[in-house]
């Protein structure tokens, strides 16, 4: 893709955008913008998102245009330390335009949105909750490097170690387009550091993410097909231990599906929040009947199918990460598991964009 062109049908209406962007700074100087914290941070997060497409796109153009003009220079003076320079500045530019490639997959309907993002420990006891622990560190690693805020909402501690499960609420531009390629089930390999005889174990932890959405149509009956249960919120080590039951745990019982939220003092807060999940991932179970890629996610009870595995991360017998749905490999465990996820994102937004041709 070449800087500064708008391919069509992806997000690059540049010149609306331009003029949507230029509307959200007006209004946020207005008198009074910020009277209405929730509003007003809605429309902050928009500005952050308008300005994760116009201003990569406008710097991009800048330095095209730059480089232009250094390579008519050199035509006349062939200056070795200039030609390095350009030379260098040709593979950055290289590099911004595959993020700014990214952006342009981004264009289902509810990508650019925040999202809440789940991590749920399989079946193996104290393999599978510190693997998915392992997980949870690598996406708030991730999240770190993408500029994302992170919330944590709730958090269940594993009997012997890691976590059992986890929920967060990430905000910040594409963070639901970019991080619904991570929903599945994960496989390690490796040698269990909880087995005396020092076997291989593999392990699994699932993701699962659902789209922020302000205003979502689902027809609940509240009364008849939702059981609430309150708990004493605590973490690790006694840390944020209330005296009252505050956290929320919602099921709804026709498929069985589960939201927790544990992260406000106030029960009122924590049950908002979790009726606000609850129907976000009610809506990505209705979108999966008509999304064959998410049919395949959910299971016939609206959880992430067990079957469903989209990467394996192998420590032994040899150091090796596959993505099983777009054949993305990775032969640098480490720095996958400190969060350099974006290879495997980026194939799977390029298959999915193959697929919507």
């Amino acid at each position: 893709m070449r800087p500064g062109s708008s391919p069509s049908g992806t997000l690059f209406d540049v010149a609306a955008k331009q003029r949507e962007l230029e509307a959200i700074t007006a209004r946020m100087a207005e008198p009074g913008f910020w009277d209405n914290a929730d509003a007003a941070q809605q429309t902050v997060q928009e500005l952050k998102r308008l300005k994760a497409v116009v201003e990569p796109l406008d710097d991009l153009s800048g330095r095209v245009d730059s480089a232009r003009d250094i390579r008519g220079m050199l035509a006349e003076d062939n200056d070795a330390a200039m030609r390095a320079e350009l030379d260098d500045e040709i593979v950055r530019i290289a590099r911004d335009i595959d993020d700014v490639e990214r952006i342009t997959m981004l264009s289902r309907e509810h990508d650019s949105s925040n999202c809440y993002f789940a991590i749920q420990a399989g079946t193996g006891g104290a393999d599978a909750q510190d693997w998915a622990e392992m997980m949870m560190r690598m996406y708030l690693r991730f999240f770190e490097r993408s500029g994302f805020d992170v919330e944590q909402l709730s958090m269940r501690d594993g009997e012997e170690a890691g976590i059992q499960s986890a929920t967060f609420f990430v905000q910040g531009p594409f963070a639901y387009g970019l991080l619904s390629c991570e929903m599945g089930v994960h496989r390690m390999e490796r040698i269990s550091p909880f087995n005396a005889q020092g076997k291989r174990q593999t392990s699994f932890a699932s993701v699962d993410v659902q789209p922020e959405i302000d205003e979502i149509d689902i027809d609940i009956d509240w009364d008849k097909d939702i059981r609430e249960d309150t708990y004493r919120a605590g973490g690790a080590g006694g840390q944020h231990v209330n005296k009252t039951s505050s956290a929320v745990r919602l099921t709804y019982l026709p498929l069985n599906v589960v939201v927790q939220c544990q992260n406000e003092r106030s029960q009122h807060k924590n049950r908002a929040q979790a009726q606000k999940m609850l129907k976000a991932k009610l809506y990505n179970i209705e979108q999966a009947k008509r999304d064959a890629e998410l049919a395949k996610a959910y299971g016939e009870k609206g959880q992430i199918g067990w079957g469903y595995r989209i990467r394996t991360y192998t420590l032994q017998p040899y150091r090796l990460v596959k993505d099983e749905r777009t054949g993305h490999k990775d032969s640098d465990v480490d720095a996958v598991l400190d969060g350099e996820l974006s290879g495997f994102i980026d194939a799977m937004l390029r298959k999915r964009a193959g697929q919507q041709k």
